[in-house]
């Protein structure tokens, strides 16, 4: 595709629209630019309303494949992309994923976490290469994600995730998108043309990052990572979170301190484990094979419990 080309497609976007409104916004006082750019994210979670359903499809699809043993991985790249590794990265300690269970890939690799890797963005072969490093399975779910829903990384990782039977969604920020229509689940957030024009990091960014909270978040309450709105799969790998294990036990069962103490030694400071020895009456061992035989679902686990 020539330079020619991509302009053409550019100008043809909702996200690289010019504004000639906003055009002397540099004259602005410093308040009055951040009033206008809070009212301009304002619009956001509106937008993403207008989703909702093909949210909730995209995650009910990606979590029955990870109830099998599949993994979450989002693909694409700069902001788009960096966003899906960040949501990756916070689902080991936020709910005890397994190392590689959701995964970010990002165009250009770690290193364009914080600088421009040239070109990786439009190879559709280097989105290929990276997902065959990760031999893809039916049971695997990839998630697409660009603003413009025309970056050829993004798309690519969706195609070739297709011809290995994966589940694919497509989350891109402008209607009628080549992601999306490549994808089994399209969702295409319209946000409208940003502040700065073609900055995709503002108000396109925000959505995405609010997308993708629900994709990791719902789908982890699905698969039974929550016991209402605890984190009861919470990592305690520093003092803070085991401070955090704590709460969320006393929160669970209205315990005393010293019998959470004793509930989360005789369970390794598992903390799912520990509510169900305390609300249950079971001890380390049979709280262990319970949620084993619940799949890892408290409330499954306490009913088998009672009987």
């Amino acid at each position: 595709m020539t330079s020619r080309d991509i302009l053409a497609q550019l100008e043809s976007l909702t996200t690289e629209a010019f504004r000639p409104e906003l055009a002397e916004i540099d004259r602005l006082p410093t308040l009055d630019l951040a009033r206008l750019m809070n009212g301009e994210d304002a619009g956001v979670p509106a937008a993403v309303g207008t989703q909702l359903p093909r949210i909730a499809a995209a995650v009910d699809a990606i979590a029955e494949r990870m109830g099998r043993g599949g993994r979450l991985v989002y693909a694409g790249a700069g902001t788009a992309g960096r966003l899906g590794v960040l949501d990756a990265s916070e689902c080991p300690p936020t709910f005890n994923t397994a190392p590689g269970q959701v995964v970010g890939v990002l165009a250009g690799g770690p290193a364009a976490m914080v600088a421009s890797v040239e070109g990786a963005e439009d190879s559709r072969e280097l989105a290929v290469a990276d997902l065959e490093a990760l031999a893809l399975t039916p049971d695997d779910s990839v998630v697409g994600v660009s603003a413009s829903g025309r970056t050829p990384y993004a798309i690519g990782a969706v195609e070739y995730a297709r011809t290995r039977g994966a589940l694919t969604v497509g989350l891109a920020c402008n209607a009628g998108s080549a992601l999306a229509a490549a994808a089994e689940h399209g969702i295409e957030v319209v946000v409208g043309p940003e502040l700065l024009t073609g900055s995709t990091r503002l108000k396109a960014g925000t959505a995405q990052k609010l997308v993708l909270n629900m994709v990791s978040t719902i789908t982890m309450i699905r698969l039974g990572k929550t016991y209402g709105n605890l984190m009861v799969d919470v990592r305690a790998s520093n003092e803070k979170l085991r401070a955090r294990s704590r709460r969320i036990v006393a929160l669970a069962t209205g315990a005393e301190d010293q019998e959470i103490e004793a509930a989360l030694t005789a369970t390794g400071g598992e903390v799912k484990h520990a509510i169900l020895v305390l609300l249950a009456g079971v001890d380390g061992a049979a709280a262990a094979r319970l949620l084993e035989e619940s799949g890892g679902h408290l409330r499954a686990a306490l009913a088998a419990a009672a009987g």
